[in-house]
């Protein structure tokens, strides 16, 4: 697996020129909340479909 040093310059120099610095700290936290992500479903932390369903009914107000 490549640094994260690396990964972090590789994002950013994909980014267009007229970049801002929201823009680049916006990908920077998208792209690490979508390792944490991939790194809790490695490890079994997840919540299954139909309790995530259930939850999300049960709270619906009519």
């Amino acid at each position: 697996m490549a640094s994260i040093k690396y990964e972090a310059i590789r994002l950013i120099s994909r980014l267009p020129d007229q970049v801002s610095w929201d823009d680049i700290l916006y990908e920077l936290f998208v792209r690490k909340q979508i390792e944490l992500g991939i790194t809790a479903a490695n490890e079994g932390q997840t919540v299954p479909n139909d309790e995530v369903l259930k939850w999300l009914l049960g709270n619906v107000s009519s």
